[in-house]
């Protein structure tokens, strides 16, 4: 029977909008474990925005953001780099950032930005996931299996990181574990991106276990 995690495991590196720093206020709330970001303003206004005011560094990370969720990587490379010459040391810029590489197929530079977020933000559970994720896309498995479930322990309501982990467990053939991860998810963050992705898929993997 063919495994059923081909689009499974593609789901932990999308550019979901809880596993990316959001940008700031007026288009998401306070960013903590469990809330979910406003949707991303339109990258052609933000754009005009930024050209009106270049010197607005949030206009500037927000479109890096824009592009990087409308899946335009070179133009979200682009601005992001910028904003982070700009502000070297910002942990959201660093992990869009590093969210950004990943998505060109530069992981090993994505988690270098991975790491600097940690060390601009220790312990902060989007970055150890994008990190955790990103380890696991080059066949680091213990080494992402790990990172997560010390993410669990010190931060139980870390959704994005039972996500992953119930990625990881399909792609392993483990299907009543990813079940209950997903679940979990469900659980803990209903209306996220990544809630509507685990409902989908403890019904596909659901099939399997019957």
């Amino acid at each position: 029977m063919k495994r059923p995690v081909a689009i499974l495991f593609a789901l932990s590196l999308m550019p979901l909008a809880s596993l990316t720093h959001a940008a700031p206020a007026p288009t998401t709330p306070a960013q903590k474990v469990g809330t979910s970001p406003a949707p991303v303003p339109n990258a052609a206004a933000l754009a005009h925005s930024f050209a009106k005011d270049s010197t607005n560094f949030d206009n500037l990370y927000r479109l890096g953001v824009a592009y990087l969720d409308r899946d335009r990587t070179a133009d979200a490379l682009r601005v992001l780099e910028m904003a982070n010459r700009r502000k070297p040391n910002d942990m959201k810029t660093l992990v869009n950032l590093g969210a950004a590489l990943d998505a060109s197929g530069r992981a090993a530079e994505a988690q270098e930005y991975y790491r600097k977020a940690l060390n601009a933000a220790p312990g902060d559970s989007v970055a150890v996931c994008r990190l955790a994720s990103s380890l696991y896309s080059q066949a680091k498995y213990p080494q992402a299996v790990d990172m997560l479930r010390d993410l669990i322990k010190k931060k139980p309501r870390s959704y994005c990181a039972y996500f992953t982990l119930g990625v990881a467990f399909a792609d392993a053939g483990i299907y009543r574990d990813a079940i209950r991860m997903w679940q979990k998810v469900v659980e803990l963050a209903p209306s996220s991106p990544e809630a509507t992705s685990a409902k989908e898929s403890i019904e596909v993997l659901q099939k399997f276990v019957q």
